[in-house]
């Protein structure tokens, strides 16, 4: 049976409850629905029923479960959330406990995949180390299908799974690995850092999250990890463990890539792999997401694609995106740094000090060690949002902070922190959105809040 007949036979007579109408769970209705499913139902809090979303969702043949009621009548066999609702809600318990199954579609995309898979995850980089594989699988020949918190649904992809070079990548958010029962086969967290604790409920329930893409590898899995963090240091695969440095050249593990007078190398033997200075996009961070990249696709495409995908390779939207240059001043789109440790790669990847524009939703994280990276990368800082004051804080009580370096200029809004940086930059600045901050006391999400500073600074 081919991958996609194995999951009709699963879904076949079965009722599925999709729990919020977001993208990775509306593709499932007709899906599921085709797949023999004989009800499919779509749960969500917000949502209107004339909104597109819920017209979309009756289209595929959905029941429309919406607003405070949401999740009354809860008896569907297959309980499937969206990654930001978490897996422990009252309603699920009792659920579970009645016989459904509380899962996402990316543990049921892994659990029929015959594909070889390979999972990202951690704090930061995992949106660019993702494409980086996928690039670098591309690039040796392989036919990949690309998706989870990168954007697209995997499970509709199903029937694509079949034959010799066929791979899966995906990004997975530690919302999607909370409770997962399955692992990829090749599983990297590129780093891990104080991240969404406005949702996870302690550090220790977060970190435990990122480590179940490794919790139910077998013997044959590859894992890959970042030597110079931490958290990930301390940590082992099930199957072989690979680690990645930029700090030190002896690392344990069967082919660990190290980076070493701007070359990275793999393997105790030291084989040069990539002349860094090929690499496109800035930063050290960059250099990191490149050899977790390298660690994860050594063995499965020749030096030639990787060498051609750091030719190639300009970067992702959001990610230290040159927007234009006007009057001599260059304007950086970083929306995605939505915590201090994203935004401090994001600093760390410019020699000279730059404008910063920052602040947003409040995640309740910790602003302290930010503020001396943004006493020695910043010249003038605007900010806006919940964590203006946060961030403000942490700067002026820095043990480097001078009275004046940087300037601090609060605004009212996105859109005045970019007027205030046109008037105030000089010929030679750079301007650099890097908020530190998720974005939904002001947008849907970063992508959202990205456009609209590219807009702002395009109408300059």
């Amino acid at each position: 049976m081919t991958d996609l007949e194995q999951f009709k036979a699963y879904a076949s007579g079965k009722s599925f409850a999709l729990i919020g109408a977001g993208v990775s769970n509306l593709p499932l209705v007709p899906f599921l629905r085709n797949a023999g499913a004989k009800r499919v139902t779509v749960r969500d809090l917000r949502l209107s029923p004339e909104s597109a979303e819920a017209l979309e969702a009756r289209r595929g043949g959905g029941d429309l479960f919406l607003g405070e009621t949401y999740l009354d009548d809860l008896n569907e066999d297959v309980i499937i959330r969206s990654p930001g609702i978490r897996p422990d809600k009252d309603e699920f318990i009792i659920a579970e406990k009645k016989g459904a199954r509380i899962t996402c579609e990316t543990e049921l995309f892994m659990e029929f995949c015959s594909a070889k898979t390979y999972g990202v995850t951690g704090s930061d980089g995992k949106t660019t180390t993702t494409t980086l594989i996928a690039r670098m699988l591309e690039a040796g020949g392989k036919r990949v299908l690309l998706g989870g918190n990168i954007g697209a649904s995997m499970l509709p992809k199903l029937g694509e799974c079949e034959g010799e070079n066929v791979c899966a990548v995906m990004e997975l958010s530690s919302f999607q690995l909370m409770n997962c029962r399955f692992s990829p086969d090749v599983a990297v967290i590129t780093n891990l850092a104080e991240n969404h604790l406005d949702w996870h409920k302690s550090f220790r329930e977060y970190l435990n999250a990122k480590s179940n893409i490794l919790l139910n590898q077998g013997k044959d899995s590859l894992t890959v990890l970042n030597f110079d963090n931490e958290y990930t240091r301390s940590m082992q695969g099930n199957g072989t463990t690979r680690y990645f440095s930029d700090q030190s050249t002896s690392l344990p593990g069967e082919g660990s890539v190290y980076c070493s007078e701007g070359m990275i190398y793999a393997g105790s033997g030291g084989e040069a792999i990539l002349d860094t200075s090929l690499i496109r996009i800035p930063g050290i961070h960059n250099v990191q997401n490149f050899m977790a990249a390298i660690a994860a696709v050594l063995e499965d495409v020749p030096k030639s694609a990787i060498r051609q995908t750091a030719e190639t390779f300009t970067g992702v939207e959001h990610r230290i995106e040159l927007v234009r240059e006007l009057d001599g001043v260059k304007y950086f789109n970083s929306s995605i740094d939505s915590s201090p440790s994203r935004t401090t790669a994001a600093l760390n990847a410019f020699s000279e000090p730059v404008i910063m524009i920052a602040g947003g939703y409040d995640k309740k994280l910790h602003y302290e060690a930010l503020g001396s990276v943004i006493c020695e990368h910043v010249k003038l800082l605007l900010l806006c949002g919940a964590t203006a004051d946060k961030i403000d804080s942490a700067v002026v009580n820095a043990p480097l902070y001078e009275i004046g370096k940087p300037e601090i200029i609060h605004c009212e809004s996105l859109e005045g922190c970019v007027k205030m940086a046109h008037k105030l930059a000089e010929k030679g600045d750079t301007v650099i959105l890097t908020p530190a901050s998720a974005s939904f006391d002001q947008f849907k999400n970063f992508e959202e809040r990205g456009k609209a500073f590219k807009r702002m600074v395009m109408e300059l």
